[in-house]
């Protein structure tokens, strides 16, 4: 349960880039900013969990970072978050207990029912497993706990203090080293564990659960695992941990658990099929949907290919992706990068590298010498080319001048019609969309309207 000391490092990474990995902050019980991540999946969200980490541990810790980063591989977007006074999170560790970092849960939740989803799945680690079995029941959304080798009583942890308790017991507060690190521990923590009644309230959790415990786990016993199992009532599932420590370092334990908590989940969460992953769609379609993360968020699928496309936190989104104007930028820019590398390999030009930069803004049309229009406002992208290699002048100029003759480019220059219609309700047997055809209807008309 204390704290490891293998935090994220560039030996040890623990962020890969798959995902959207977002930073929030919303207040906890007290008010204090909790510092929070949060892992959204690549594609659709199926279903949204909340993570809760070890004793004196943080969002950050290799196991949490790991399990939520799996997690999202199977669609499930993982809130983890600092409790009071630890990383990130504003507070006094000093002041804290076992009952504020359930109220911080709630807090937790009560962020993510508003701005996100109220979490379906909640996911405890060492204590902070406790800690969510203690929470659930004010959390009426959630339909499944996991445990991940949690102590069935929380004064487990006074065993790690127990070289300190006569001085708490006598001054009412005392300094431990946690895995190396300085901790003030007082008198009201140790009083605040030894109330707990967690087994009774595991027998009425009323929601399905996974505990998860390694047989050899030196920190947390087994006997724990077998104590919250016998007491909980079903559905309930036990996994075995075999070989694993307690922190989950080797980074296959942590995927083995949320390999095996997504498989379990997957049948109380009540996921429709309008979670479900997108399926790609046919040579040349392009189809943006909403996944419901924040209040603008798009799930992109081009052909196999699918991406997030969001607006930035000043706009109201969560900055999970581009947002369209970026999108546009993207587009031109690898068009042009495309279009050049092309005629550079067709003349045998020595081009070793193109670097596209581009910008995009609203200028005042009067403001423009080179624009047609001379009232309200203009699009103006600014687009700078770096062509890297022994090219002589002649050879740069050509290539230059070989971006505004790309297709993205000449197609933003041309007269372009998107027509908008109502898609067609499913049996009605209309067509589907093409250029030219029943479906390429004018906005605001069905086909043959």
């Amino acid at each position: 349960m204390p704290d490891p000391s293998n935090q994220p490092s560039p030996a040890n990474p623990a962020t890969p880039t798959s995902h959207a990995n977002q930073k929030i902050q919303f207040p906890g019980h007290d008010g204090q900013p909790l510092a929070g991540r949060l892992d959204m999946p690549a594609g659709p969200v199926k279903a949204y969990a909340l993570f809760a980490h070890c004793f004196t541990c943080g969002k950050d810790v290799v196991a949490a970072s790991r399990i939520a980063q799996a997690l999202t591989q199977h669609g499930i977007a993982v809130l983890r978050f600092d409790f009071t006074g630890l990383g990130g999170s504003g507070g006094d560790f000093a002041n804290t207990n076992f009952s504020s970092n359930v109220a911080d849960l709630h807090a937790a939740a009560d962020y993510m029912r508003q701005h996100l989803q109220a979490p379906a799945l909640l996911i405890g680690h060492s204590l902070g497993g406790a800690a969510v079995l203690a929470a659930a029941d004010g959390i009426p959304e959630a339909k499944a706990v996991a445990t991940i080798a949690a102590p069935s009583d929380p004064s487990h942890v006074v065993g790690l203090l127990r070289e300190h308790a006569e001085t708490i017991a006598a001054n009412g507060e005392a300094e431990v080293q946690l895995a190396g690190r300085p901790f003030r521990i007082r008198k009201q923590f140790l009083d605040d564990v030894a109330e707990q009644t967690l087994l009774a309230k595991v027998s009425q959790l009323r929601r399905a659960l996974l505990v998860m415990h390694s047989p050899v786990d030196e920190t947390v016993g087994i006997d724990n695992a077998s104590q919250l199992f016998i007491a909980a009532r079903h559905p309930k599932s036990f996994v075995s941990l075999d070989h694993a420590d307690h922190l989950l370092t080797r980074r296959e334990d942590a995927t083995y658990v949320a390999n095996t908590i997504a498989a379990w989940s997957q049948r109380y969460l009540g996921i429709d099929a309008a979670t479900l992953p997108a399926a790609a769609v046919e040579e040349g379609l392009v189809r943006v949907e909403e996944n419901h993360a924040g209040k603008f968020q798009q799930q992109v699928t081009v052909g196999k290919h699918r991406l997030l496309a969001d607006e930035p936190v000043s706009f109201g989104g969560l900055n999970g992706g581009p947002a369209p104007y970026d999108l546009l930028l993207a587009a031109l820019g690898a068009c042009t990068s495309m279009t050049i590398r092309m005629v550079a390999e067709r003349k045998g030009w020595p081009l070793e590298h193109i670097s596209v930069s581009l910008r995009h803004e609203k200028i005042h049309a009067a403001d423009c010498a080179e624009c047609d229009t001379r009232d309200g406002k203009v699009d103006w992208i600014e687009r700078e080319v770096t062509l890297r290699g022994p090219l002589d002048a002649q050879q740069r100029e050509a290539l230059l001048a070989i971006a505004d003759k790309c297709p993205v480019h000449r197609t933003l220059h041309s007269e372009v019609v998107v027509r908008t219609r109502a898609a067609p309700e499913q049996g009605t047997g209309e067509p589907a969309m093409g250029p030219g055809g029943a479906g390429a209807s004018p906005a605001g008309k069905a086909p043959g309207g």
